[in-house]
């Protein structure tokens, strides 16, 4: 006041737009000492580094402000600074978020985290959340001893984290989450230490937890959420006195479940999911828990009676995912808003009572619970979700009980033994609004009736519904004209797959939901014509039914991301326009109907599309070139059809492209020597055959598949869309029988099927270089020459056929390394010789007939000379040294060199071939 001077300022979420220029006035307050722009829109422009002259700052702050571009020098002019706050990650609702959106600049500043350590030494707090440095942490940063507050979430660090900064003096809270190839472990922790809050979920930390981090008595939250700690849970953790908030989920946590959380008295929220815990709960926890989460572990044993029995506070309990058994103690629903018990092992119910209505939140789903659902939880008056699906509960439930809890929103008895009555006995009025409704498997004969508006007035019995399935129930006959009324304005999703509809009761034009997204009426009995969704649909499931008809026009208006239509008998012709100007179309599956035609110019203009699946149709002409421009491409099936074509070489360049089959067309010509063609380099699946395609393959012809040279195959990710909410397949045959592949086993099954065409030559010794293969078929063609031995490198192989060719020579003993094959095929070749002995190849009885020439087990014929082995040579050796080798000249040693000569002579007469066999080696090193 004294002298006018403005030493703070702060315009944090102030709406700001436009770039800060850097002939702002702002800069020419000299005096500033705390400035706050935070939560304002600069629009992308540059930090001005007219920020250097503001030297008497202390407190700096630009966090989520929109700016861009590198972070400028002088910065670090302004060694006064204690509060540095950069961040870039929105960690509070931004309030212009709405128009603009979430913003996450790629700013990258390796050097920052140094320059910032060695220049501004009276650091207490930096908060550089969402920054790209892209680097490591440098060891300075331990040295800042001042430095209470240290941020660097979301920062796409690397390397070790240095344990010299977790022993700062001064040090309050760290937060390193989100850094996932960040690694480290954690130090030992001294007595007295003031850290309040360790955050490192979602990196690579790991090692076992100190016993010492007993000593971070003033602890109020430690997350150690996805890292990679291992061990038991050490004793000490009991002595986080203050500690409210304790994530240890999706580590590798073992032992049994630690007695010594029942001293956390302040503890609000307890996450032990996804270990590798054992045992039974004990006695008793802190009855100040708000919030627990057991789930994704492997307890056992009984959940004890007194274990509950003192927290009357608790708020959210998850015991999800462990191995934990027995029945579920009485006193549990009187004490928690919030209960999770997925995934576990539970087999009673019958112990639920008591519940006291602060329950609001109780999920039992996916454990092994049995009995009926009991009375006492429908006491729970402010229960708003209760999900026991996925269990092997069992018995008649009326619907209308549900009555009783008027709060409730989210239900889901899902996939139990339950048999349902969905005809409420009582007002339907009196149901709660439900938002979330799943009655999947729950032996449902009929459409629910309480679904249904009373008297056809406007209000709806269910116009809260967002997600509805009605899927895996005995529901048949027509969809009837009242459920197309349905919570039309709300319904989001809905299922009513692997039932028994056959139609509808009144055809629609179009179906009438507003805001419907995903649709899935598939594996029923419909018939007709297609119908048509609402256009708001992405997901569009109507696989295995008897839909007739062409694909209606409407469906350009619509911009789906799936569009599954495969098993039925649809035809005419594809719509061209299903290549919608929107680009969103991820997966388009039409397979098994009766389309024909030409297929579509697809991928003219931006696209996404991952599926394409045109087989077993009527289709004829070309692949068109325009597929080239799919560069997203995973999966292209167009088996099973009447294209008539040359081999697409240019397919190769589509980067993605997993899986190839173009089997049973009219393909012709040769699949190599085109220019430039140098393989595929992401394909692991291949069907080429029964076609028309002739020629040589050359002996190098597959060593640039790399996809298929992958040694581990199952690190890499299944071909599935977004949420796993499809599952892309194909079908190929296998062990001589037809097989369909999906999702999973698409990831590692790596093929090539070549077989019924007129291919000759030999078989490229380059096979070898596809090390991965699982099945290999080259049978009904003409290849010729020897089999190459190097099939014996292909030890992930499985099937094995080679049959129907003119092959000739020896079968390589090194085929007995295929440990792992369950079908073998050479039969209908020229073959000659012992079939070999050891692993596997001599057990397929049927797999050698038509070779003449073959002999030994499992053939009726026997060899003449002994079955050659991997001892032969060896034998050889041996064969030559007891003959000849040292006999002789014992004999000559002993008897004297005549008597030697003798006995030498008597030996090579019995052996002539070891004896002309050694003299001649003698004689031509001789010479």
């Amino acid at each position: 006041m004294a002298t006018g001077h403005v030493v703070s300022l702060d315009l944090s979420g102030s709406w700001l737009q436009g770039p800060l220029l850097s002939n702002s006035s702002l800069f020419s307050l000299l005096h500033l000492q705390n400035l706050n722009l935070a939560y304002n829109n600069f629009s992308s422009s540059p930090i001005p580094s007219e920020f250097g002259q503001l030297s008497k700052l202390t407190h700096l702050n630009l966090s989520c402000s929109l700016f861009s571009g590198p972070i400028p020098s002088e910065i670090l002019r302004l060694t006064n600074l204690i509060s540095l706050d950069l961040s870039y990650y929105f960690e509070v609702p931004c309030p212009f978020c709405e128009f603009i959106g979430y913003y996450y600049p790629n700013i990258q500043e390796p050097e920052l985290l140094r320059s910032l350590a060695e220049n501004i030494t009276s650091l207490r707090k930096l908060h550089l959340g969402g920054l790209n440095f892209s680097s490591q942490v440098p060891e300075s940063l331990g040295n800042l001893s001042s430095l209470t507050h240290l941020f660097l979430y979301k920062c796409n660090l690397h390397g070790v984290f240095p344990k010299t900064i977790f022993r700062l003096p001064n040090l309050r809270s760290v937060n390193l989450r989100d850094n996932h190839d960040l690694t480290g472990s954690l130090s030992e922790f001294h007595s007295g230490s003031n850290l309040l809050s360790l955050e490192l979920s979602s990196t690579k930390f790991g090692g076992k937890l100190p016993y010492s981090i007993g000593n971070l008595t003033s602890l109020n939250v430690l997350d150690l959420t996805n890292c990679k700690f291992s061990g038991p849970v050490p004793y000490s953790l009991g002595n986080l006195a203050n500690i409210s908030q304790l994530h240890l989920d999706g580590n590798e946590f073992t032992g049994e479940f630690p007695s010594s959380l029942e001293n956390l008295t302040q503890i609000s929220y307890l996450d032990l999911s996804n270990n590798f815990f054992h045992g039974s709960l004990p006695i008793s926890l802190p009855y100040l828990l708000d919030d627990v989460n057991f789930k994704n572990n492997s307890f056992t044993g009984p959940v004890p009676f007194q274990f509950f029995s003192n927290l009357t506070l608790l708020r959210t309990l998850d015991l999800s995912s462990n191995s934990l058994n027995g029945v579920i103690p009485s006193s549990l629903c009187s004490l928690v808003s919030y209960l999770n018990l997925d995934d576990n092992q539970f087999t009673d119910l019958e112990n639920i009572n008591s519940i006291s209505s602060q329950l609001e939140y109780l999920s039992l789903n996916r454990n092994k619970l049995k009995g009926s659902i009991p009375n006492s939880i429908f006491k729970l008056k402010s229960l708003t979700s209760l999900s026991p699906g996925s269990n092997s509960l069992s018995g008649r439930v009326d619907l209308g009980i549900f009555s009783e809890l008027g709060k409730l929103q989210y239900l889901d008895l899902s996939d139990n033994a339950l048999s349902l009555t969905t005809n409420v006995s009582m007002n339907i009025s009196a149901l709660p609004k439900f938002q979330y409704l799943g009655l999947s498997s729950c032996s449902i004969t009929e459409f629910p009736d309480f679904l249904k508006a009373q008297n056809d007035d406007f209000l709806k019995a269910q116009n809260e519904l967002v997600s509805l399935d009605l899927s895996h129930n005995k529901i048949g006959g027509p969809i009837p004209k009242w459920f197309l009324n349905v919570s039309i304005m709300n319904l989001n999703s809905l299922s009513l797959s692997h039932n028994f509809i056959i139609g509808w009761q009144e055809t629609p034009c179009v179906l009438p939901w507003k805001e419907l997204s995903y649709l899935d009426l598939s594996s029923n009995m419909l018939q007709g014509p297609l119908v048509v969704p609402p256009m708001s649909t992405l997901y569009f499931f109507i696989s295995y039914n008897n839909l007739t008809g062409p694909i209606d026009l409407l469906f350009c208006n619509i911009s789906f991301v799936l569009f599954d239509a495969s098993y039925n008998h649809l035809g005419s012709t594809i719509p061209q326009c299903l290549d919608n100007v929107h680009g969103y179309l991820t997966v388009l599956n039409i397979r098994r109907n009766n389309f024909h035609g030409n297929i579509p110019q697809f991928c003219r203009a931006l696209n996404r599309l991952t599926t394409l699946d045109f087989s077993h149709n009527k289709l004829y002409g070309n692949i068109p070139r325009s597929l080239i421009k799919c560069k997203d491409l995973q999966v292209l099936n167009l088996g099973h059809n009447q294209i008539s074509d040359t081999f697409p070489f240019w397919l190769q360049n589509l980067q993605q492209l997993k899986v190839l089959s173009l089997c049973s067309n009219k393909f012709h010509g040769p699949i190599c020597c085109a220019h430039d063609f140098f393989g595929f380099m992401t394909l692991k699946i291949l069907d080429l055959s029964h076609n028309g395609f002739f020629g040589n393959l050359p002996s190098d012809y597959f060593r640039n598949w790399t996809s298929m040279t992958l040694s581990d195959n199952a690190s890499e990710n299944p071909f599935e869309l977004e949420q796993g909410l499809y599952n892309d397949s194909v079908s190929i045959v296998n062990k001589g029988a037809e097989m369909e592949l999906v999702k999973i086993t698409l990831m590692v099954f790596i093929s090539i099927d070549l077989s019924n065409n007129k291919f000759d030559g030999e078989i490229p010794s380059s096979i070898w270089c596809v090390r991965s293969l699982v099945m290999l078929n080259l049978s009904s063609n003409n290849f010729s020459g020897h089999i190459p031995s190097s099939l014996g490198n292909l030890i992930e192989l499985e099937s094995l056929d080679l049959s129907n060719n003119e092959l000739s020579g020896k079968i390589p003993q090194q085929l007995t390394s295929l440990t792992f094959l369950g079908y073998l095929n050479f039969s209908q070749n020229q073959l000659v010789g012992p079939i070999p002995q050891g692993g596997q190849v001599q057990t397929f009885a049927d797999s050698f007939e038509g070779n003449m020439g073959l002999c030994g087990i499992p053939l009726s014929r026997k060899c003449e000379t002994p079955i050659p082995s991997s001892n032969d040579h060896y034998n050889e050796k041996s064969d030559f040294i007891s003959g000849f080798g040292w006999k002789p000249v014992v004999i000559g040693y002993g008897c004297g060199l005549l008597i030697g000569m003798v006995a030498g002579h008597v030996i090579s007469s019995r052996r002539p071939d070891l004896f002309f066999k050694v003299f001649g080696v003698i004689l031509q090193r001789g010479s």
